[in-house]
C-alpha cells in the first residue's frame, strides 16, 4: 500500500481544510452525542425513572427493571446496525446518518414526555420499553455510519478526527452532570421525583431538530461502493473474526464509560450519599473524557493503535481494584470524585484510537455495517447490561460493593488478550487499502 507524501497548503487552503474538518466534526459527533445524552441522563436519572414507570416496594427490584429496560433496548442495536449499516454502504453515509438522528429524537420524546405508571398503569412501562427499543435501532446505526464518514474524508489523520465520536461522549456527560447537579440541588426532592428527572430529556428533544438540519447541510463526498453482494451477508460470511476483534477491543472502554453512567445510582444505593455526590464525579469525569480523547487519537496517528492502547489498558488493569477498595473503604465524596476522575482520564487515553481501530479492520464496502454490528453487539454485551449486571453481583455477599471492581476486571483481561492478537497478527496496524490504492 502507498502513502501519499504530504502536500503543503497555503495560509487560506488551510483554514478552508480545518473550517471543513470542524463542520465534519459537528455534523457527525452531534448524532453521537444526542445518543450518548440520553444513555447518560437515562442512567443518571435512573432512582426517580425506577420510581415513575416501574414503582415496586423493593427498591432493588425497581432499579433492575429500569435498567434492565436500559439494557433491554440494546437488543435491537445490534440489528439497527445491520440494517442502517448496509444501507449507508449501499446509499451513502449521510442518508443514513439522517435517519438515525430522526429516529433517535423520536425516542427521547417518546420518553420525556410518557405520562407515569400512575396516569396509566402497565401502559407506561411497556411504552418506555418501546421508545427504548426505537432510540436502541437509531443508535446502533449511528456509530458505523458517522465513524465511516469520517476516515473516509480524512483517511490521513484517521486516529484525530474519529476520536470525536467519543469525546462527544464526554460533552454528553458533561451536559447531563449539569443537570444533575443544579436538579438535585435546586429542586425539592419531591418535585424532582414528580416532574423534574424530564427536564433532561426535554432538553434532548431541542438537541435533534438542530443535528437534522446540521447533517442535512452536509455533503457527501463518500460514494457508495460498489459492491456486487450484500454487506450484511459479506460481513457475516466472510468477515466474523474482524467484528470479534472489534468487539473486544471495545469491551473494556464500553465497561468503564457505563460504570460511570451508573456511579450516580451506586453512590446514593450503595452508600447512602446524596445523588449530587455521584453527578459531580460524572462531571469531573466528563471533562477529562472531551479534553484527552482528541489527544491520544492524535498520538495514535503516530505511534500506532494497537501499541498506545495496550499500554492505556495494562493501567486500566492495574487501577480497577485499588480504585474501588478506596471507594468501599472510604465512601466520602472526595474519594470517589478521585475514582471517577482517575478511570475517566484512563478511559480517555483508551478511547482516542478505538474508534480508527476498528475501522482499519474493516474494507470501504463493508465498514458501516461491520462497525455498527460490532460496536453494538460491544456495547450490549458489556455496557448496555452492565449496570444491571453490577446491581445484581452487588446482592452478593462476598462481591458486595466491590462488584464493579470485579467486572472491569474480567472485562480488561479480555480487551488486552485482543489487543495483543491484533497486534501480533498486524490485523489493524497495516491500515485496510481504500479502493483504488
Amino acid at each position: 500500500m502507498s502513502v501519499s507524501a504530504p502536500v503543503e497548503l497555503s495560509g487560506t487552503a488551510k483554514a478552508g481544510a480545518e473550517k471543513n474538518i470542524t463542520r465534519l466534526i459537528v455534523a457527525t459527533s452531534i448524532g453521537n452525542a444526542l445518543e450518548w445524552y440520553d444513555i447518560t441522563v437515562y442512567g443518571y436519572f435512573a432512582v426517580y425513572i425506577s420510581k415513575a414507570f416501574f414503582p415496586n416496594d423493593n427498591q432493588t427490584t425497581s432499579l433492575l427493571l429500569t435498567f434492565g429496560t436500559f439494557g433491554l433496548a440494546y437488543l435491537a442495536r445490534p440489528i439497527g446496525g445491520l440494517v442502517l449499516g448496509a444501507y449507508a454502504d449501499r446509499h451513502g453515509r449521510k442518508a443514513s446518518l439522517l435517519i438515525s438522528i430522526v429516529l433517535m429524537t423520536l425516542g427521547t420524546s417518546a420518553v420525556a414526555l410518557m405520562p407515569t405508571y400512575g396516569t396509566i398503569g402497565v401502559l407506561a412501562p411497556i411504552a418506555v420499553i418501546a421508545a427504548r427499543l426505537v432510540q436502541g435501532f437509531s443508535a446502533g446505526g449511528e456509530f458505523g455510519s458517522s465513524t465511516a464518514f469520517l476516515v473516509e474524508h480524512r483517511p490521513d489523520q484517521r486516529g484525530f478526527i474519529a476520536s470525536w465520536q467519543f469525546a462527544s461522549q464526554g460533552l454528553s456527560n458533561l451536559l447531563a452532570s449539569t443537570f444533575g447537579v443544579v436538579l438535585t440541588v435546586w429542586m425539592a426532592p419531591a418535585d424532582l421525583s414528580s416532574w423534574g428527572w424530564r427536564i433532561p430529556f426535554l432538553f434532548g428533544i431541542l438537541v435533534g431538530p438542530a443535528g437534522i438540519y446540521i447533517r442535512n447541510q452536509l455533503e457527501d463526498a463518500t460514494a457508495p461502493p460498489a459492491a456486487q453482494t450484500s454487506p450484511v451477508r459479506e460481513v457475516l460470511l466472510h468477515q466474523k473474526s474482524r467484528v470479534l476483534l472489534g468487539i473486544g477491543a471495545l469491551a473494556i472502554s464500553t465497561a468503564v464509560n457505563y460504570l460511570i453512567v451508573f456511579m450516580p445510582t451506586y453512590v446514593v444505593k450503595n452508600f447512602h450519599l446524596p445523588p449530587v455526590t455521584g453527578y459531580t464525579a460524572t462531571f469531573v469525569g466528563g471533562i477529562m473524557v472531551t479534553l484527552l480523547t482528541p489527544f491520544a487519537g492524535m498520538l495514535s496517528d503516530r505511534i500506532g493503535r494497537t501499541r498506545h492502547m495496550i499500554a492505556a489498558n495494562v493501567l486500566l488493569l492495574l487501577s480497577i481494584f485499588p480504585v474501588f477498595l478506596l471507594i468501599t473503604r472510604d465512601p466520602t465524596p472526595a474519594v470517589i470524585v478521585f475514582g471517577v476522575f482517575w478511570l475517566s482520564t484512563l478511559k480517555s487515553l483508551y478511547y482516542g484510537p478505538l474508534a480508527a481501530l476498528m475501522s482499519e479492520l474493516l474494507p470501504a464496502a463493508t465498514r458501516a455495517t461491520g462497525l455498527g454490528l460490532g460496536y453494538n453487539i460491544g456495547v450490549t454485551l458489556f455496557g448496555g447490561m452492565g449496570p444491571a449486571t453490577m446491581t445484581w453481583l452487588s446482592g452478593f455477599a462476598l462481591i458486595g460493593n466491590l462488584a464493579p471492581g470485579y467486572y472491569l476486571t474480567a472485562v480488561g483481561i479480555l480487551s488486552l488478550g485482543t489487543l495483543l492478537t491484533i497486534h501480533k497478527t498486524s490485523a489493524a496496524s497495516v491500515r485496510m487499502p481504500e479502493p483504488g490504492h
